[in-house]
């Protein structure tokens, strides 16, 4: 098993889980993007010269996570990521489409949904607009690929799609 944490920035040496490492004092050093570690402080110091830090800068001394506390981190941010996922809904279609329910995400862009119905009338918008919204896009989406397919193309094309409004 792997007891490697991370690797010098310097001397590439294994830095192994619950020991003693250095970290730089300058912030952009151990940022997310560039997050360097090193096994010493000689490593420390050969990355000075290139980093042009102020005279103050130092070399902290830190001590690595733990195994476990690296693979509960590790979950925690799957588990964030997952739930950062589009949301599902089942949304009940018509009768007409000869469909059963159909599970789908929400066809309509909320937020640029709920700022047209702001700017245009200053009114707030419900949730449940999006379910119903994506009921009707389903609907023409459904008589577009009829269309489609009465013609024998297997591309929809603008004219496939429905519009009372024309």
């Amino acid at each position: 098993m792997d007891q490697t944490w991370k690797k010098c920035s310097i001397c590439k040496k294994d830095i192994p889980y619950d020991s003693k490492y250095y970290e730089c004092s300058v912030s952009t050093c151990t940022g997310k993007r560039t997050g360097l570690v090193f096994c010493s402080v000689a490593c420390w110091d050969v990355h000075v010269p290139g980093a042009r830090h102020r005279p103050d800068a130092g070399a902290i001394s830190m001590t690595a996570p733990s195994r476990r506390q690296v693979e509960y981190e590790m979950k925690m941010a799957e588990d964030k990521a997952a739930a950062k996922t589009p949301e599902t809904r089942r949304v009940a279609i018509r009768p007409e489409t000869n469909r059963e329910d159909v599970e789908t995400d929400v066809l309509v862009v909320v937020s640029k949904v709920k700022k047209y119905i702001k700017d245009k009338a200053d009114m707030n918008t419900a949730g449940a607009v999006m379910d119903a919204l994506t009921e009707h896009v389903i609907a023409i989406c459904d008589r577009a690929i009829e269309n489609a397919r009465e013609d024998g193309r297997k591309t929809v094309l603008e004219r496939d799609v429905p519009n009372p409004y024309r």
